[in-house]
């Protein structure tokens, strides 16, 4: 005997039976073809080229200056930031820097 949900399930008849009848459902509900939504133009296009980004990404003298300032001065910007902060308290993590 098979016990299905706390109820009893003869000869397996009544756990077969649930296991069919259960409902398929996705996250946020799919819809089904009925509801005849349509694609957004301006979406799709968006999707397209985030999808494309690497391939269309061109570097040239105002984009080489923000990666180099994003990537090399910020990050020195709060070095050095920490590092004067960590020197003005005496604090043993510049001494072990030091």
């Amino acid at each position: 005997m098979l016990r299905h949900f706390g109820v009893l399930a003869r000869n397996g008849r009544l756990a077969r039976n649930s296991a069919l009848n259960t409902q398929r459902r996705n996250a946020g509900g799919g819809f089904s073809h009925e509801y005849g939504v349509k694609k957004n133009k301006f979406v799709e296009e968006w999707n397209g080229r985030r999808e494309i980004t690497e391939k269309a990404f061109e570097v040239d003298g105002k984009n080489a200056m923000r990666i180099v300032f994003y990537a090399v001065a910020v990050p020195y910007f709060f070095y050095s930031w920490s590092r004067k902060e960590f020197e003005m308290k005496g604090d043993r993590r510049y001494k072990d820097m030091a």
